[in-house]
C-alpha cells in the first residue's frame, strides 16, 4: 500500500482520476474535518466551486458502530427504518441523538463558513471526498444527504478505501472514484505518512483561500465566489 505524505499530497494524487469532471457543473464537497484538505486540492485542480458537506450518522445509544439515520443541512433526515425496527428504538431515543447532532451540525457550519452561504446542490454533480474510507458510514450517509439536497449525480472520491466496502457503497453512490483499494479492515491513518489532526480553524482557511481564488458560484444566502487567481 503507497502511503501518502500528508492529505494535500492525497489530493493531488486523486485529483487525475476526476479529470473527466472538469467540464461539468460539479460542486467538490469535503468532509469535515480529515476530507477537506484533501477536497481543497481537488477543487483546485478541477477549478470548481469547493464547500463542505455537513452530515452526521445518527448512531443507536451504545452501539455506535450501528446507524439508524442520519441528518444533514437545510434540514435533512434519513431514517433506516430495519434498524429502528430491530433495535426497538422509541421516539424519545432518536430524538435526544438527533438534537445532539443537530448542534453540532450547525456549530460547525457557523464556524467554518462564517457569514457564506452553503452552494446549492441542486440539479448538479456532487463530488464528494474524503481522506479514506474504513467502514462507510459516514460516506453513505454523506451520500444520502447531498442526493436529498437536490445532487443529480452524486460521485464519491477517497485516496483510500478498503476493497468490499467500496464495493458497497455503490449502493449510494453514483460513481466510487478510489486511488487505493487495500485488504478490509485497515486503518485509514497507515495510508499516511502525516496524519495529524485537522482543525475547524484549518477548514475554515481553507473554504477562504477558496472563496479567493476558484471559479464563482452562488450560493443559497446570495453572497457569490469572484474569481481571482489560480
Amino acid at each position: 500500500m503507497q502511503r501518502y505524505t500528508d492529505r494535500a499530497d492525497a489530493g493531488r494524487k486523486l485529483a487525475p482520476l476526476l479529470s473527466h469532471l472538469r467540464e461539468e457543473d460539479v460542486v467538490v464537497l469535503g468532509l469535515p474535518r480529515g476530507g477537506v484538505p484533501v477536497a481543497f486540492e481537488v477543487a483546485r485542480e478541477l477549478r470548481a466551486p469547493f464547500d463542505v458537506l455537513l452530515a452526521r450518522t445518527l448512531t443507536v445509544p451504545d452501539q455506535p458502530g450501528l446507524a439508524f439515520g442520519a441528518v444533514g443541512e437545510r434540514g435533512v433526515r434519513i431514517n433506516n427504518d430495519a434498524v429502528i425496527q430491530q433495535t426497538g428504538l422509541t421516539y424519545r431515543e432518536m430524538d435526544d441523538v438527533e438534537n445532539r447532532e443537530w448542534e453540532d451540525l450547525i456549530r460547525r457550519g457557523q464556524r467554518f463558513r462564517k457569514d457564506h452561504g452553503r452552494i446549492s446542490l441542486k440539479g448538479r454533480i456532487a463530488l464528494i471526498v474524503d481522506d479514506g474510507v474504513a467502514t462507510g458510514a459516514t460516506a453513505q450517509a454523506a451520500c444520502q444527504v447531498a442526493r436529498a439536497q437536490g445532487a443529480r449525480r452524486v460521485v464519491l472520491a477517497v485516496p483510500i478505501v478498503a476493497a468490499d466496502v467500496a464495493k458497497r457503497l455503490t449502493e449510494y453512490a453514483d460513481d466510487v472514484v478510489c486511488a487505493q483499494k487495500p485488504v478490509p479492515h485497515f486503518a485509514v491513518a497507515h495510508g499516511y505518512r502525516d496524519f495529524a489532526p485537522v482543525s475547524d480553524d484549518d477548514v475554515a482557511a481553507l473554504l477562504d483561500r477558496a472563496r479567493n481564488g476558484f471559479v464563482s458560484s452562488t450560493v443559497e444566502s446570495g453572497h457569490s465566489w469572484v474569481a481571482t487567481s489560480p
